[in-house]
């Protein structure tokens, strides 16, 4: 940790970066490069990059706390769990041309379909779509700065963009998606 802030920091310094970020840190590892930073008056990491989603939580044990402590920005990846959270894929199959289904099967056959399934009622109840509400229920999460959602076509790019306007989820309806998609029990 010492000798990576040393060498961004110069980078910093010497104005080649603006900014220095990290990907995959854990909790203890956000903690860490916090107090590295400190000790030797290197320039912090002002945001952290992981993967999160409805159907990946994890970081909810101890990055996102660590986030919030230590005043971090959170750009989660996988967001939409490679598509899965989009509604376009379902129990029966998705898009042939996906890559889901031409490169990734194992992530489709090994979906929770059960609550997918429930999500996309919850979804249909609210007459929004499940991307909507993916998008609506992961920038109210306090400590998410952005959202880095990847697309494969024009189409998609602009519901992405569009998204985050169309539904703002109130305390209920977190409530709800919490009990289809459970957070993890928070790591001591």
């Amino acid at each position: 940790m010492e000798e990576t802030l040393d060498a961004l920091s110069d980078l910093v310094r010497e104005g080649k970066v603006r900014y220095i970020g990290h990907s995959n840190f854990s909790g203890w590892q956000i903690a860490e490069g916090h107090f590295v930073a400190r000790e030797q008056r290197a320039v912090p990491y002002i945001s952290s990059q992981n993967e999160y989603s409805l159907l990946n939580r994890h970081a909810e044990r101890n990055v996102l706390r660590a986030v919030e402590r230590y005043g971090l920005g959170f750009f989660p990846y996988f967001p939409l769990q490679n598509g899965l959270l989009t509604g376009k894929f379902t129990r029966e199959g998705g898009p042939a041309d996906s890559r889901i289904m031409r490169q990734r099967r194992h992530v489709w056959a090994d979906a929770p379909w059960d609550a997918l399934e429930s999500y996309q009622a919850f979804c249909d109840q609210r007459g929004i779509t499940m991307l909507q509400a993916t998008y609506g229920w992961l920038l109210a999460r306090p400590s998410l700065s952005s959202v880095i959602a990847g697309a494969t076509t024009p189409e998609q790019v602009r519901a992405n963009a569009a998204a985050p306007a169309a539904w703002t989820p109130d305390d209920e309806d977190l409530a709800a998606i919490d009990a289809l998609f459970p957070p993890p029990a928070a790591a001591d």
